[in-house]
């Protein structure tokens, strides 16, 4: 039951292949969360989202002193109360969770980002993925699909496998039309399904900037474990998983409400 006495404020991530929204205290505390796929109109995917973790949470969208926008496209909650970028987001969201500074890599369905954050979980620096690589977790996605498993369970088909082919290109237009080569050629779906999680980490992994603590947060690990471990190996440092790592940025933008107020 939400004390009525605690303010209340609202985070919403609105992603390119799904809609995360949490309910938080000013104590910090998540009361409410919920994701919903991204279709049709992005506000109407947010607003539904909102509803729900409200639902969540026990209160309504009128109890809310504030709520935060992130993602992309942000733009379309027109009820925001402030937008910030998804590197911000992802950096406080994560620092609310560990209190400590750390390198955070973010992997969204769209852009990831490797974020250096600060003693107060601010983002000090944010470097992204090469421009014709966007798109990661909407690739994997397409390769599920085509290879005939639900997304979450592509990793099962890796493990599966005793060897990878390559999906080499950097670029997601290209690397999809290389899934559908690979399997016309008679590679099997475990390899093809390796071949996809090692493209992704080594896309990552050319971001570089990998200082521990290092910590990832992002819906696409939440989907596809498979590629933390991927990730590690390239990158030759140990990673940990920042807790609910979907709904870190959602998290961050609530958060900020409060800072927002703090600050006026």
């Amino acid at each position: 039951m939400v004390d009525h006495a605690m303010k209340l404020g609202a985070g919403i991530d609105v992603g390119t292949e799904c809609v995360k929204a949490v309910v938080v205290g000013d104590d910090g505390r998540v009361l409410g969360r919920a994701v919903t796929p991204s279709r049709g109109y992005f506000q109407a995917c947010a607003y539904e989202a909102l509803a729900a973790a409200c639902d969540e949470a026990q209160t309504d969208q009128g109890t809310l002193d504030g709520i935060g926008a992130t993602g992309f496209a942000m733009d379309c909650v027109d009820k925001a109360t402030l937008r910030a970028g998804d590197a911000a987001c992802h950096a406080l969201g994560a620092f609310q969770h560990l209190t400590r500074p750390m390198t955070l890599v973010d992997i969204g369905g769209r852009s990831p980002h490797v974020i250096t954050v600060d003693d107060l979980g601010r983002r000090t620096e944010a470097r992204g993925i090469r421009r014709c690589a966007l798109g990661v977790g909407s690739f994997l996605m397409f390769a599920a699909r085509h290879l005939d498993v639900p997304a979450t369970r592509l990793q099962d088909l890796a493990a599966a496998a005793d060897r990878s082919v390559s999906v080499s290109s950097y670029c997601s237009v290209f690397s999809s039309t290389e899934v559908l080569e690979r399997l016309r050629d008679g590679a099997t779906r475990e390899e093809v399904a390796l071949g996809c999680i090692q493209s992704i980490a080594e896309r990552i992994a050319e971001i570089g900037g990998f200082r521990e603590p290092l910590y990832v947060c992002g819906g696409v690990i939440e989907f596809f474990p498979g590629l933390l471990t991927a990730l590690a190996s390239r990158a030759g440092v140990t990673i940990n998983v920042v807790p609910d790592p979907m709904y870190t940025a959602a998290l961050g933008a609530a958060m900020m409400t409060f800072r927002q107020e703090q600050l006026a």
